[in-house]
This record gives structure tokens, C-alpha cells and sequence, in this order.
């Protein structure tokens, strides 16, 4: 099972979504910021991407800043405030049994499958 942490109002996640429909992949699509995914469910997407956190996090949105986020906070307090603010998880996110993508471009998804 193919699963896409989306978010619909995201180009990138929606031009994600379509390629994999198109290719005709089943897609378990989890809309992220309605349903946050837990600390231990970012941790095992990390370690499927293997990257650091954060690499995982949209940087430049505003509750990064507003949380007195920096590139120097220790990993625990990355992760903890992506599931407290599911905002900061870099979008969209294609999740297999052993790896994980990140679709920026959406093309790079298809590398894990």
C-alpha cells in the first residue's frame, strides 16, 4: 500500500496525487493537517526518507518562527512540533512499507516505487 500524506489546497500535493492515480497506483491519501500524524509515525517516515527533521519542515511558515523554531532545535522538539503543528511537515509525502519520498518535484515520488 502507497500512502500520500496530502494536502489538497497544495499544488505540488495535488500534481503528487494525480501522478500516482495516473500510473495507476492505489493511494491511501492521509490529509495530514486534519488528521496529524504522531510523533512516532514522523519518526518512521524520517527514518523511510532518511533525513532530519529538519529537512521534513516547511521552514518558512510563520508558526516555525512563531514556535522560536531554528535549524539549531534539537530533533525531539522538530518532531514534537510537527505533530503539535502539522503545518511544518513539507508536502506532500509518499509513503511505502520501507521508503518515503518527498514530492518536490512530484516526479521525485517515483523513484521509491
Amino acid at each position: 500500500m502507497i500512502t500520500i500524506w496530502h494536502n489538497p489546497r497544495c499544488s505540488k500535493s495535488r500534481q503528487t496525487l494525480a501522478l500516482l492515480i495516473n500510473k495507476g497506483i492505489k493511494v491511501d491519501t492521509v490529509e495530514y493537517l486534519k488528521i496529524a500524524p504522531t510523533t512516532d509515525e514522523i519518526k518512521s517516515v524520517l527514518e523511510k526518507l532518511a533525513i532530519a527533521p529538519i529537512d521534513m519542515m516547511r521552514t518558512k511558515e510563520a508558526e516555525f518562527k512563531d514556535l522560536g523554531l531554528s535549524r539549531d532545535a534539537s530533533d525531539a522538539l522538530l518532531i514534537e512540533a510537527m505533530a503539535t503543528h502539522p503545518v511544518l511537515i513539507e508536502r506532500p509525502i509518499v509513503i511505502t512499507e520501507t521508503k518515503a519520498a518527498i514530492g518536490r518535484p512530484p516526479e521525485a515520488v517515483l523513484a521509491i516505487l
